[in-house]
This record gives C-alpha cells, structure tokens and sequence, in this order.
C-alpha cells in the first residue's frame, strides 16, 4: 500500500475525494475508527497527528487502553508436551512451526 502514513505506531490510508478536492484518512489496523481529511499533504499530516493526539487524551481521560495495531509477532508459553506436539503436526504438515501456528491461530480465530 503506497498512500499511508506513520505517527506514533498508527497507520493511516490516505486517498483523494475529487468531490470535495480534499485527502481523505483513516487509521488502519484497529476497530477504534480516527478519520481525518486535509486539503494539502501537510494540512492532512497534522490533522493525522492532532486526531492520534486527541484520541490518546481520550482515552487516558476515560481510563480506557488506547488500541495498538497488532505487530504480527508473537511470543507464547504453553507447556513442554504442547509444543513439541505442535512441532510433529508442523513436521507432518510439511510446514515451518511459524506457517502452521499461523494457520492454527486463523482458523480458531475464525470460529
């Protein structure tokens, strides 16, 4: 995706609405929905920042987390016996233990 940008740990999608001739954004990756807009690049940077700003206020003000993109890495500690029967259902899959607990971890999280 080229039309993003950074600002503390959050990403925003940035397109343009020929209607209103202005750029568009909306903080990807959480269900919290930031959207912002701004007439130039750097109008809709700092309405980007002011919003992550205001909504990290927010939520220390309502005692709430702030939600955090999900980074993608992982750490678990199960028990010995899991793991290394994770390991030979990996093995049996013909799959790398990241790839298979991947697709473990989707499927469950799909039901």
């Amino acid at each position: 995706m080229n039309n993003v940008m950074t600002y503390k740990g959050y990403t925003a999608s940035m397109s343009y609405d020929p209607d209103d001739k202005i750029l568009v954004g909306r903080v990807l990756d959480i269900a919290d929905i930031i959207a912002f807009h701004g007439e130039s690049v750097a109008e809709f940077e700092a309405a980007f920042h002011a919003s992550i700003d205001d909504y990290i206020e927010a939520c220390a003000k309502l005692g709430q987390p702030t939600e955090k993109p999900a980074s993608g890495k992982l750490m678990l500690r199960v028990d010995p016996g899991v793991h290394a029967a994770a390991l030979k259902a990996a093995a049996r899959a013909g799959q790398s233990m990241n790839k298979w607990a991947a697709k473990v971890l989707a499927d469950a999280a799909r039901h």
